[in-house]
């Protein structure tokens, strides 16, 4: 009998799938599908592919084959428990003491057995020591065939084999799922050999200049925020009003699959929704309010997961998740920067040193610094671990195209202009795209070194421009004025290639991009919000 790799099958945690399966139930908030379901995997997992091999293997002595089979089952602990103690006999039997030594000792099977059974633990680990092996004394007056008979018996009983039909029924209930929270776009084919949605062709980046959907809100509100997801099958809006509504991108609609948006029970505030963020696993969504509060949300039952009641002083302005999604990054009018703990429900750590407003948070990409922009004209870097501001600078000021050429382009006193966002660049993680209420929007180093300027136009009266965003790979910034105007840089001309007008009837308020197509939205004062392609 081969026993190679036994060792490396004592540590495996059972029922793993059984709880993977029964995840998708309970965030779905489908609690009696979840209770059914747990009822039914508890079968429908705890079985093999051929019940008379199973039973063969026993009965043959092939424990290489055996034990990782019972690591992924459910058993009853006496039935594991004398399978086990009967494995151990044998390996002990054949002289393979290290094998049976690393069973007795390691297999948390017989890790219970030694704190609830002490003499029958104690029994096994003199037959590991003792230089001979008495069989008939070992096996208890039978032979070892019989209690191999014996073991076989009791562990059939505990398992079936289950029709494919059943398994495939529950992998389409898990794709279900996925499509409802947007993880798998609506007509995306999954690949369960890799187990993930095969990867999309990357788009070549273009500029959107064509309108492509039109979403209205309501008379009495208008969006203060929007976000796509990173999986880019949902797009939320925070608005006037304290709703948060999750949209299609593509058919700008509600997402009626989403069952409390179905029913009207939409996710809100208190106040006004001035800023909104999706996890990198879309899985949650967290919204900041003009009164302070935080909360993040499930996305895909519309339950609240975290309340942060005192986030800030103040109206929070911009939030953003870690990577991992354990932790909340937000600015605000207070002038705070501060990281909040989903699971402590804490604060912890904050970032003072801005004299006015803070307009955008963001992680650079490692998460080893973070970014903020302010009101007071400047852009700050912090370390992310101790809290300490690395660096402080202004981006350089607007241009006056009416001024003397002779005269340097400098403030005026109480004219800094405020700086809006501070995001990395997506080209290069050394850098950061920074704008403010200017005519241009900057790339600098961390430190502020300007690397490179793009100009909505130096030579004639320049409009202000009010937010930015680039596209997933860098090569395209978009940033929209106060007019409502897109202004289309190419990074790699560096010239701004194409100019959108009238984006909206009145006063635009931001702009976002799809993670992975040429899609942009923007969104205004008069309650719409439209998306852009090429």
């Amino acid at each position: 009998m081969s026993v190679a790799g036994v060792e490396d099958t004592l540590e495996v945690d059972a029922l793993d799938v059984v709880k993977i399966v029964l995840q998708w139930a309970r965030e779905s908030g489908l609690e009696n599908t979840a209770e059914a379901l747990s009822r039914e995997t508890a079968t429908t997992l705890n079985c093999v592919d051929d019940l008379e091999t199973f039973r063969h293997d026993i009965t043959r002595g092939r424990w290489d084959v055996v034990l990782p089979s019972l690591a992924k089952l459910s058993m009853p602990k006496n039935v594991l428990e004398d399978a086990y103690e009967h494995v151990t006999l044998e390996m002990c039997e054949l002289g393979e003491r290290d094998t049976a030594r690393a069973i007795l000792r390691q297999s948390n099977v017989m890790k219970t057995m030694r704190e609830e059974q002490s003499r029958r633990h104690a029994r096994l680990e003199h037959y590991v020591s003792a230089i001979d092996f008495n069989a008939s004394d070992a096996y208890g007056g039978t032979t070892k065939e019989k209690r191999r008979e014996k073991i076989a018996e009791a562990l059939c009983r505990e398992v079936c084999v289950v029709p494919p039909s059943r398994l495939l029924a529950l992998i389409g209930q898990a794709l279900k799922w996925q499509r409802s929270t947007g993880a798998l776009p609506p007509g995306t084919a999954f690949d369960l050999f890799r187990g993930q949605a095969p990867a999309e062709d990357e788009e070549e980046e273009q500029c959107p200049t064509t309108s492509h959907k039109r979403i209205k809100f309501s008379k009495k509100s208008f969006p203060e925020c929007a976000s796509f997801s990173a999986c880019g099958g949902m797009l939320a809006t925070g608005s006037a009003d304290g709703f948060i509504e999750i949209w299609d991108p593509y058919s700008g609609k509600l997402r009626k699959d989403l069952k409390y948006q179905a029913d009207d029970a939409l996710l809100m505030h208190d106040d006004a929704v001035l800023a909104i963020s999706f996890s990198k696993d879309s899985e949650m969504v967290a919204s900041g309010s003009q009164d302070g509060k935080i909360k993040v949300w499930r996305v895909s039952t519309g339950s609240c997961l975290r309340k942060f009641e005192k986030a800030h002083q103040e109206g929070v302005t911009s939030v953003v998740f870690s990577k991992d999604g354990s932790q909340v990054l937000s600015g605000s009018f207070d002038g705070l920067i501060r990281v909040h703990g989903l699971k402590s429900g804490k604060l912890l750590k904050e970032f003072r040193g801005h004299t006015s407003y803070v307009n955008s948070v963001a992680f650079t990409e490692d998460e080893a610094h973070v970014l903020s922009a302010s009101s007071d004209g400047s852009v700050r870097v912090w370390d992310a671990k101790t809290g300490e501001c690395k660096h402080t600078f202004r981006p350089p000021p607007p241009v006056n195209p009416n001024k003397d050429d002779d005269v340097e382009d400098t403030y005026q006193t109480g004219t800094i202009p405020a700086v809006t966002s501070a995001v990395p660049n997506p080209k290069n993680d050394a850098q950061i795209i920074v704008t403010s209420k200017t005519n241009a929007v900057v790339v600098c180093t961390l430190a502020g070194d300007v690397v490179e300027t793009y100009w909505t136009n130096k030579t004639a009266l320049p409009h202000t421009i009010i937010a930015s965003t680039t596209s997933p790979r860098g090569e395209w910034i978009y940033a929209v004025s106060d007019i409502g105007e897109m202004y289309c840089f190419s990074t790699e001309t560096k010239k701004l290639e194409s100019t959108v007008f009238n984006l909206h009837e009145s006063s635009t308020l931001g702009v976002s991009h799809h993670p992975r197509r040429n899609l942009v939205a923007t969104f205004s004062s008069i309650g719409e919000l439209k998306t852009w392609k090429p």
